[in-house]
């Protein structure tokens, strides 16, 4: 019946967000390129928020936890399990006082309005799943500036989205190579519940009156521990919280 009920509702959706799209490439483009890097970014949040607005058209709720506990004037590093798109434009919209910069799949940077544009401009990293090499020196630069300009990076170690909420493995480069290279940053971990609910029948229809659930975990410094132990701490913040 939800399914049923779904088709008429996911075509307004639809419609909804590619116009957020295609309207917000350009504001995108003048923000960028007449005002620099601070209109640009405001664009993307409200982007993120209006694109928030149109999931609502379908029901879905959100809720962050523990936002006021992530520590402020310092680079951080999030590091979340990954369940569909909807994880993104949270994270851009209720974190946005972060300047949450992804690492990205570079598939994603072209052919998307706004999205492929934020990712080639808004100081995300598009990275080549098939060359761990090329990424090296890409995450590397990544990890430098948000050390330097007290951002945030996020990365989704599961790789590849999870299509029933159960967490894949976490993989280990990547936050490596954030961790060593931005010395004074903290990891968050945060575990995403739900979001994978909203395509769970695929593209087309959408899931409706799903409640996304943002949970953020307490703080690990990164000069406190060694890789290891901080890779199994932040692991297993994620993962314990998981709803399946």
């Amino acid at each position: 019946m939800e399914k049923l009920i779904s088709y008429p509702i996911s075509v307004v959706y639809y419609l909804c967000f590619g116009l957020c799209l295609v309207v917000f490439h350009p504001i995108q483009w003048i923000c960028f390129n007449v005002f620099g890097y601070q209109a640009h970014k405001k664009s993307v949040d409200y982007l993120n928020f209006f694109l928030i607005r149109c999931t609502n058209i379908l029901g879905t709720r959100y809720s962050f936890e523990n936002r006021d506990t992530i520590p402020k004037d310092v680079p951080i590093i999030f590091v979340s399990n990954h369940q569909s798109l909807y994880d993104i434009v949270g994270i851009i919209w209720y974190l946005r006082r972060f300047h949450a910069k992804f690492v990205s799949k570079k598939e994603l940077g072209k052919g998307i309005p706004s999205v492929s544009y934020n990712l080639r401009n808004g100081g995300s990293i598009l990275i080549d799943r098939k060359d761990p090499k090329q990424a090296i020196p890409l995450i590397k630069e990544l990890s430098e500036y948000i050390e330097k300009h007290k951002r945030s990076a996020v990365i989704f170690p599961e790789g590849t989205r999870s299509k029933d909420g159960k967490p894949k493995e976490f993989a280990q480069n990547g936050l490596k190579i954030l961790c060593k290279y931005a010395p004074s940053a903290y990891v968050v971990p945060i575990t995403i519940n739900n979001s994978w609910e909203i395509v769970k029948f695929g593209a087309f229809p959408m899931g409706l009156g799903n409640h996304l659930q943002f949970i953020i975990h307490e703080a690990i410094a990164v000069k406190d521990f060694t890789f290891e132990e901080l890779m199994e701490k932040t692991e297993k913040a994620v993962i314990q919280s998981i709803k399946i």
